[in-house]
């Protein structure tokens, strides 16, 4: 990758609450606000209106109200090869409060979110966020990211997305699922490019000053009103599952020929390789196939064909033998979707 790796907050001084996902909106006056109010009383004597009076002021600071959403966009499974490496699943964070936080950021391996249950671990998740002309972008950007642990300085109905980077090992098979769950939790805000202390509630009565309520709603791993919110998503691997079948077919002897061909020394036969790909996985890329002729026969030039049935019929010449230091015969067959076979074959005569 050609990401810098840093392992800190981004400010987010741009407020990203016109993205493609639906705008959340903070929980009403912005945390810190003074309200003020004065009653006036009108009245008469005698008939007469008189001067009215006024109250005083009655003021109070509006407190802090932490809520925050996480969405899974698109609400789908990351589909991933066995031995394949940051695979991204992404999700959309809002800060939903009436102040400003810094969102601290955690990745776990968790239950699936989608289809299946999970049955391995992915290795070494890492978070990231796009930054420059990929800032407010779905899509994971390698080019203008960087490795985060924290969000910095995230304005209240400001959001981002964040992406989950994971690898997957390389022994998975068709239809494993590894989940993971991402974790923000509200963070003193204040200082750019640090990562604030943990936010917490006011206990006991309401004081003159801004006081923490948290309003949170549970989410996929966190409980109701701790600070937090954290969402799921998954990876699922689509693995070919190829089988190779190999088999020999007599053609031609030098006694009799094309009729009834004995495996006799100086009979010509066909080798047919088959590759066969499982249904319901992945497509198996570029298969390469790669045969040592045996030391009793020798090959007949010119004989490969690439690209056959499963039953070894049809097919374009191609592939290459290479005599030297051991005969070999290899050809590299199209692509092979699931459900489907292709063949390579060649002749050989028996020494």
């Amino acid at each position: 990758m050609t990401n810098k790796i840093k392992l800190l907050g981004v400010s987010s001084t741009i407020a990203i609450a016109a993205l493609s996902a639906a705008p959340a909106f903070a929980a009403g006056t912005a945390a810190g606000s003074t309200i003020s109010n004065t009653a006036t009383v009108a009245y008469s004597v005698g008939g007469t209106p008189q001067t009215g009076v006024s109250s005083n002021a009655a003021v109070f600071t509006v407190d802090r109200k932490i809520t925050l959403t996480m969405t899974e966009p698109g609400n789908a499974t990351t589909q991933v090869a066995p031995g394949s490496n940051n695979q991204v699943t992404t999700f959309f964070v809002t800060n939903t409060s009436n102040a400003p936080l810094d969102l601290g950021l955690s990745v776990a391996q968790s239950a699936a979110a989608h289809a299946g249950t999970d049955n391995f671990d992915v290795v070494t998740p890492t978070i990231w966020i796009n930054t420059g002309p990929s800032v407010a972008s779905a899509t994971y950007d390698p080019a203008n990211s960087v490795q985060v642990a924290y969000l910095d300085e995230i304005a209240a109905d400001a959001s981002r997305y964040v992406f989950v980077l994971a690898n997957v090992p390389a022994g998975q098979v068709n239809n494993d699922v590894s989940g993971v769950a991402l974790t923000a939790q509200a963070r003193e805000p204040g200082v750019a490019a640090t990562q604030g202390a943990v936010v917490a509630q006011t206990v006991g009565a309401n004081t003159a000053g801004v006081d923490t309520v948290f309003a949170d709603a549970a989410g996929a791993t966190d409980a109701v009103t701790d600070g937090r919110i954290s969402a799921r998503d998954d990876y699922t691997v689509l693995a070919a599952t190829l089988t190779v079948t190999k088999s020999s077919l007599i053609i031609s002897d030098p006694i009799n020929l094309l009729v009834n061909p004995k495996m006799i020394p100086g009979a010509t036969v066909e080798y047919c390789i088959v590759v066969a790909n499982a249904a319901g996985g992945g497509t198996a890329q570029a298969p390469a196939i790669s045969d040592l002729v045996p030391t009793q026969t020798t090959y007949v030039p010119s004989s490969i064909v690439i690209n056959g049935t499963g039953t070894c019929t049809g097919g374009a010449a191609g592939g290459s033998f290479t005599p030297t230091p051991a005969p070999t015969v290899t050809g590299t067959l199209n692509d092979v979707a699931a459900g489907a076979s292709s063949s390579l074959r060649f002749r050989v005569t028996i020494n």
